[in-house]
């Protein structure tokens, strides 16, 4: 049996906010294997998710602590939909299988609980979305700056 209690929830976000990422997990699944990958990831703001889509699998995103802005995209790179999950938002919000998306962090301390269909598979490069730049890249900052504003209909133009 596993659990996740308050003092779990401050460890995984002290090690997100030591991370050079910002970001740090804890698998609830017992190896890369299971048929379900059920993870809690901290968050921290600033973090960088670059848009991508997973395409042999939906996925189920629930805040357990914090805020998130979860922003959805078509193939071209043009917002449309943002949804907002924690306070004020959704308490679960589950995306089909190929669909492009980025989260980012409001709040410092947020950790949002992901559950996928498995085995866990490396992300091919062809779901990473080519509009957007790989991190640690030079445009990182500009589409940090694009997705705390983004809404439907906007696009990303890389400076």
């Amino acid at each position: 049996m596993q659990s996740l209690t308050g003092f779990d929830l401050e460890a995984l976000s002290s090690r997100a906010a030591a991370s050079p990422r910002l970001r740090a997990n804890q698998n609830f699944h017992p190896d890369l294997t299971a048929a379900v990958q059920r993870l809690a990831i901290a968050m921290e703001p600033g973090t960088y998710v670059r848009p991508h889509r997973h395409t042999a699998t939906w996925e189920l995103l629930c805040p357990l602590r914090g805020s998130f802005d979860l922003i959805l995209f078509d193939e071209q790179g043009v917002v449309s939909a943002r949804h907002r999950l924690g306070s004020d938002g959704a308490a679960v919000f589950e995306m089909p299988a190929a669909t492009w998306h980025s989260v980012i962090s409001l709040d410092a301390g947020g950790v949002i609980f992901e559950v996928k269909e498995g085995p866990y598979q490396p992300m091919p490069q062809g779901d990473f979305a080519a509009w957007s730049p790989a991190e640690g890249d030079d445009g990182v900052a500009a589409m940090m700056d694009f997705l705390a504003v983004a809404g439907p209909g906007m696009q990303f133009a890389a400076p």
